[in-house]
């Protein structure tokens, strides 16, 4: 009798809410067992063993539940589970809920699991309203790629993201991604970084303010007081592009490549880096204002080309540069049509056009060499070969200081020009003045060999090797049109003064709306960040450009 009257108690009780549905109640699908004590707990029902209810497509299920009627309010005691479609399930030891509001909480060893994630923790709270859960009780997020742990964090259902505003670390086989503001997309793997975050690996330590990372891809777009170290380099720009599987890295606006075993920096407005960690080798290629800066002793040298390529693992790096290649440092300077620079053999050499100043002396040749000392890393020696030619302009008066030969070759004390041999073929035109620089005479000589002593702009001595044959004139008696050597040419001019001379003028214009850019960029930085399709898409095949049809086609295409 007892038994049966339970039955019919628990008949009419589900009757109730099956026809209070209209009015959001929660729905009693099953249990083992029901019972009603006004005494303990008034107005709720007392459920146990195989506890399945549900609301407005929610269902729950547990070992105990009391469930208030007039509340429309649920709690859930002994292995809860909540069921959203199939989509989101969450577990837990205890849950409560409540219809009206349709918001529930739950404690006690939680799990909740989407079809990309799973998040354990020990509290949560769920809006159903907004689709949003969020916890403050410490998290730890697993995914197929990922493992997130952070102090809290809210997730929205819909878009399958979680947010987190307090210090959150994101670990993956091949990094870890640390950060106190962060977004991430279950389904797809990006992460969006707000704030100091960095990205820690084997290869290299990453820095950002406002970043993109798609752990999936591994592919990653950075903006705002970025760079990517390496062991030996140190990579920064405005913004930054980096692939980890191909290790390849590009850089836009106010580019700087710091090598710290080399002792350079490389600049520019757009850079493309790639490391092959296999071979230990590696390529840069800069341009848009690009300058290669190398100290030389307590000086640095500057070398801008429109295009810069540094190729070669670390002690065997080669430098090149071409398009109209300027280049400065404080005692000299030059120009060519290109340059090639081997870090190994400390070989430099000026190709195309090469013209060089050391003080105010001009050297002009077919071919320009420039020869280091990897031991001492200073210059060694010059060699210009073919049609070499040396000139300076007279101290006080308008004429010419000259010496050509066939080939020249210098030899450099403390990086400074010192001593000069210039052979075959030989002509000298050298304008001779005393302590209060008064005109002694003009000598004109001709040899096979001359050989120059150098301080700084002054010729110290002069020797002519293998019957010299030359005299020094009176100025009156030495004609203006015998005062030049054949193939005279002066481009004083040209000469490049300071590092800022390297640049050509439309660089130096591209720099300024560059700056001016990145001024405006600076007063977005607010905007939340988000990839262009370019970016992401880069490594894709471009579609082949359909050929033209007829209208016909045209036509029945759109159709």
């Amino acid at each position: 009798m007892k038994k049966l009257l339970f039955y019919i108690g628990l008949l009419s009780f589900t009757m109730t809410n099956v026809n209070a549905q209209k009015s959001s109640k929660i729905i009693i699908e099953h249990s083992d067992f029901a019972n009603v004590n006004q005494d303990e707990i008034p107005d709720a029902l007392l459920l146990t063993g195989n506890v399945r209810v549900s609301h407005d497509g929610v269902v729950f299920t547990c070992n105990k539940a009391y469930v208030f009627q007039k509340e429309n309010y649920l709690k859930a005691f002994g292995e809860v589970q909540m069921v959203q479609g199939d989509t989101l399930f969450l577990n837990s030891k205890y849950a409560e809920y409540n219809g009206e509001a349709k918001k529930a909480y739950a404690t006690g060893n939680v799990v909740m699991r989407s079809t990309d994630a799973t998040l354990v923790t020990d509290t949560i709270n769920f809006d159903r309203n907004i689709q949003q859960a969020f916890y403050n009780s410490f998290g730890t997020i697993t995914s197929k790629e990922n493992t997130l742990k952070s102090k809290s964090g809210r997730y929205f259902a819909t878009e399958k993201k979680f947010k987190f505003l307090t210090a959150v670390t994101i670990t993956n086989p091949k990094y870890v991604i640390k950060s106190n503001h962060l977004d991430y997309y279950t389904n797809s793997g990006h992460s969006y970084l707000f704030g100091p975050s960095t990205i820690t690996s084997k290869e290299n330590f990453i820095y950002t303010e406002k970043g993109f990372y798609d752990t999936k891809k591994n592919l990653a777009y950075f903006k705002r007081k970025s760079y990517i170290k390496y062991k030996d380099r140190r990579i920064e720009a405005d913004s930054l592009y980096y692939d980890r599987n191909r290790e390849y890295a590009s850089g836009t606006n106010n580019v700087k490549i710091t090598d710290s075993i080399n002792k350079g920096v490389i600049k520019g407005h757009y850079a493309e880096i790639y490391r092959n960690l296999k071979t230990e080798k590696d390529s840069m290629m800069v341009t848009k204002r690009a300058v290669a800066i190398t100290l030389v002793e307590k000086d640095s040298m500057y070398i801008h080309g429109k295009k810069m390529l540094i190729t070669g693992k670390v002690g065997e790096r080669i430098i090149r540069g071409f398009n109209n290649v300027r280049f400065y440092k404080t005692d000299m300077s030059g120009k060519c049509d290109s340059l090639h620079s081997d870090q190994k053999t400390a070989l430099t050499k000026l190709i195309g056009k090469p013209i060089l100043w050391n003080y105010e002396n001009q050297m002009t040749g077919d071919v320009m060499h420039l020869i280091g000392n990897n031991k001492t890393e200073k210059l060694d020696s010059l060699k210009v070969l073919n049609n070499a030619f040396i000139v300076s302009k007279d101290t006080v008066g308008t004429g010419y200081n000259q010496v050509k030969g066939m080939n020249l070759y210098g030899k450099f004390k403390d990086n400074k020009l010192n001593e000069v041999d210039i052979i075959k073929n030989t002509e000298i035109i050298y304008y001779m003045r005393n302590d209060l620089q008064e005109l002694i005479g003009i000598n004109k000589s001709v040899g096979s060999k001359i050989n120059l002593i150098l301080d700084k702009n002054t010729i110290e001595s002069i020797t002519i090797f293998n019957k010299p044959d030359g005299e020094i004139y009176p100025e009156k008696e030495l004609p203006e049109n015998a005062r030049k050597l054949r193939g005279l040419v002066w481009r004083g001019e040209e000469r490049i003064k300071s590092k800022d001379d390297i640049f050509p003028p439309e660089e130096n214009e591209l720099d300024a709306k560059i700056q001016a850019l990145s001024k405006i960029e600076m007063e977005k930085e607010n905007i939340p960040l988000e990839p262009s399709q370019e970016t992401l898409n880069y490594d894709k095949p471009k579609p082949k450009a359909k050929t033209t049809s007829s209208k016909k086609e045209a036509k029945a295409k759109v159709k």
